[in-house]
């Protein structure tokens, strides 16, 4: 499965880095993302394994973002918007996903004992997820008083939107409710069929 899903983010990768709208913003919206897929590459290597669904739940964000920085996430063709929005809401699917890294990371913790207390077990994830949307904003903040320019607008995307960092940081935090949530469920479940009749 994971030989499969990594395969599938290496030919999509391939595929954005040609010809992309804005190759600054590219390199911008694509560092990350790599700089995850080999993370977890190394973590796998030294046998850190996930189930199934963790890594099914990682692929979301990984594919997304990538496609985001071929066209840049305003100018993506699926023209996805929420709300009534009057904007492309792509990019906040793509953060709504990332909060789906809170099951990996949740699954870890139970599994490791590294967090025995059930409450933080199951709020450590979410103030997790939450601290990593919140010093994204700040770098794309950075990004944007730095290099200025086209460049800088397509790395914030805010399409207009006054309060788009933190619309962005909630949606994080709302994918990482619903992968703590989700585990949770799956969670009871193993129990209700592990236990004797």
């Amino acid at each position: 499965m994971t030989t499969i899903l990594l395969g599938i983010y290496l030919a999509l990768f391939t595929l954005c880095a040609i010809n992309p709208a804005d190759r600054a913003t590219w390199w911008a919206e694509n560092i990350p993302i790599v700089g995850i897929v080999i993370l977890i590459v190394i973590l796998y290597l030294r046998g850190v394994r996930f189930s199934n669904t963790a890594y099914l739940l990682m692929m979301p964000l990984l594919l997304l973002h990538t496609i985001g920085g071929h066209y840049t996430f305003e100018r993506v063709p699926f023209g996805i918007e929420l709300f009534n929005s009057g904007r492309n809401d792509f990019d906040r699917v793509a953060h709504f996903t990332v909060g789906f890294f809170a099951y990996p990371l949740i699954e870890w913790c139970f599994r490791t004992k590294a967090i025995t207390h059930r409450g933080v077990l199951y709020l450590f994830p979410i103030f997790f997820i939450s601290f990593v949307a919140m010093s994204y904003e700040l770098i794309e903040w950075q990004y944007a008083v730095q290099y200025g320019g086209e460049s800088a607008v397509n790395f914030l995307g805010s399409q207009g939107d006054p309060w788009d960092a933190q619309k962005d940081m909630l949606a994080d935090t709302l994918g990482a409710v619903v992968a703590v949530i989700g585990w949770a469920v799956g969670q009871r479940r193993s129990a209700r069929i592990a236990r004797p009749s």
